[in-house]
Order: structure tokens, then C-alpha cells, then sequence
């Protein structure tokens, strides 16, 4: 049976889930977890991809990245998956099936879906009862000992747009329209060329 495709656009953030195999709890070993680990920054560091967070579970990853324009996303969890299990490999003297077959992928839509992604990643080992607080999960980027790329700009631009335009006074004359039942959708800001011709038809 084919793997099905994910579909991937140029410049998109994902929030990835990938199972080790037959939920075998290959990362409670603290050497492989650190190997992992290791592989992630590699290929971030030959410019694969953007690590923004991830957690690393006993027996699952998850992950919030950016492939690079000239990878897709199958390529970039193929090189981490692929990367980890030879590492792990070499360091036991012995092949053992470490990942389970394909991953699950979410595209990023807007800063309020990325901090949800976040908030979970940094959140699973407590809910997990591995420890109680997400800053003490020793292989997670809440941990604060990883450097991490940042938010990508366009969501933080997406998120300061839409604050700034609730903070705009209604034109005077003008009855304020009702909220709209798709509070995700950002409306468009008019131009000032576009307010001024409006403001002289009154």
C-alpha cells in the first residue's frame, strides 16, 4: 500500500506528529532521545528546514517547522526520521525498526492556530504525568536549552493587523456593522484613498 501524499505548499508551517513503531517507547532511553535530538539540529543547521518547537515522547515526536522552498515536507521528515534511526543504528551495534511508517501533518493557518500548536507541544509531557511543569520535560523546546528559529513573520504580521484594526474608532455617522460569525477571517483594511472617497459620497 502507497504512502499518501501530503500536500505541501513553499514558505508553510507545519505542526507534525510522527509514532515510533508498533508504539515501542524507543525515546525513554535518554541516549537515544538526545541522538534525536541531535539529528533535528543537524539538518536545521544545514538549512533543511526551520525548527520553531517540538517534544520528543517516549514513543512519539512532535514537531512544528518550516521546510526550506526547496524541500518538501516528506523530504524534511525523511531526513529526521531517516538521520535519527541510522544514528540510533550505529550507536546500539543493532537494526530495530524505530519509526512507524508515514506521519500526520497540520498546516499552520494563522498566529491563533500556531500558538494552539505550541501550547500543546510544550504541554504533552504534563498531560502525559511525565512531569509537572513544561520547562522540566528535559527533551522539549520549553525546556530552554535549544536555540529555536522564531515565529515566522507572517503570522505575527497577520496577528498585530488584525489588534490594530479592533483598535480603530468607527467613522463618525457611521453605524458600527455586527461581528462577523467567523472571527478566523481577517477583514481586509481599507485604503485611505478608499475611506476618503466614501467619506465624501456622505
Amino acid at each position: 500500500m502507497s504512502t499518501p501524499k501530503h500536500r505541501t505548499a513553499p514558505g508553510s508551517s507545519y505542526f507534525v506528529t510522527t509514532k515510533c513503531w508498533q508504539g515501542r517507547t524507543v525515546f525513554q532511553v535518554r541516549e537515544t532521545a538526545e541522538i534525536l535530538i541531535q539529528t533535528l539540529f543537524e539538518y536545521r543547521d544545514r538549512n533543511i528546514y526551520l525548527v520553531h518547537e517540538f517534544v520528543i515522547m517516549p514513543d512519539h515526536l512532535h514537531l512544528l517547522l518550516t521546510p526550506s522552498h526547496a524541500i518538501s515536507l516528506e523530504k524534511a521528515i525523511q531526513f529526521v526520521k531517516g538521520g535519527s534511526s541510522h544514528r540510533i543504528h550505529k550507536h546500539r551495534g543493532q537494526k530495530i525498526q524505530i519509526w512507524q511508517v508515514g506521519f500526520h501533518d497540520w498546516t499552520v493557518r494563522d498566529y491563533a492556530d500556531w500558538q494552539v500548536r505550541v501550547d500543546y507541544i510544550h504541554n504533552n509531557p504534563v498531560r502525559a504525568k511525565l512531569v509537572e511543569q513544561p520547562q522540566d520535560w528535559p527533551y522539549s523546546s520549553a525546556s530552554g536549552r535549544f536555540t529555536l528559529d522564531p515565529t515566522p513573520a507572517k503570522f505575527l504580521e497577520l496577528f498585530s493587523g488584525a489588534k490594530a484594526q479592533e483598535a480603530l474608532p468607527p467613522t463618525p455617522g457611521l453605524k458600527p456593522r455586527p461581528p462577523k460569525e467567523h472571527a478566523n477571517v481577517v477583514p481586509k483594511r481599507p485604503s485611505p484613498k478608499s475611506t476618503l472617497a466614501k467619506a465624501a459620497n456622505l
